[in-house]
């Protein structure tokens, strides 16, 4: 619950073990060189690693005694790794990822990298129970599709464990503002489950930036026309 967007895209120090650090020192650049990430937001390679890297972020995927950190488990290899390795994999597989969260995802500063990031690990979409105002905003126009539960739904009601297939449907083609969509969660038993949603796409701008994969692209777009 209340994930901030300093917990997405934290603009502290860059730890030289986090995958921001490595790739730093990979290019020559000293430990004492790194600073921190607010002052290379400028530097995708480094803000995309260092999304989701907050040292005090806690992903359920690693279970309740699971470490703090940009952590996480790779299926079906199950292989503990940060969380941008584990992207990185994923995008290799071709696999598109979903989060699941809690109440007010996103609340905090409006850090525009917090959805920029989100979309460069592979992030299709996003399903939580609130979303702070601004951050689902960005989330559209980074070309990600914010989802909430219906009331009395939650990620942990549905025992999620993180190796479950998510499929959501209707997403291409006549898109119209706050539709109601179907999540169909294939659990690793085979066990199938429907789960309602709300799509976040609220207004029919959006809708055209979504179509056209983010409001950059629409932009282009407009100006090539």
């Amino acid at each position: 619950d209340k994930i901030t967007t300093d917990h997405i895209s934290p603009a502290g120090s860059i730890k030289a073990a986090s995958p921001a650090g490595a790739y730093l020192t990979d290019n020559g650049v000293a430990v004492a060189d790194f600073n921190q990430y607010g002052t290379r937001r400028g530097n995708h390679e480094v803000m995309m690693r260092g999304t989701f890297a907050n040292i005090r972020i806690r992903n359920h995927m690693l279970g309740p005694n699971g470490k703090e950190g940009g952590y996480t488990v790779h299926y079906p290899s199950k292989e503990e790794l940060s969380i941008y390795d584990a992207a990185m994999m994923y995008k290799e597989e071709g696999v598109p990822l979903v989060i699941f969260a809690g109440v007010e995802y996103g609340n905090g500063s409006s850090r525009d990298w917090a959805a920029k990031g989100t979309n460069l690990l592979g992030v299709k979409a996003v399903i939580a129970q609130s979303f702070e105002r601004i951050h689902r905003s960005n989330l559209v126009g980074m070309g990600v599709v914010p989802f909430t539960f219906e009331d009395g739904t939650t990620w942990a009601s549905l025992n999620l464990k993180g190796d479950e297939i998510v499929t959501i449907e209707g997403l291409e083609g006549d898109i119209k503002p706050r539709e109601k969509k179907i999540a169909k969660i294939t659990y690793s038993d085979g066990t199938v489950k429907d789960v309602p949603l709300l799509c976040r796409i609220d207004t029919l701008d959006e809708v055209t930036y979504m179509n056209n994969g983010g409001i950059l692209q629409t932009v282009l777009r407009d100006l090539a026309a």
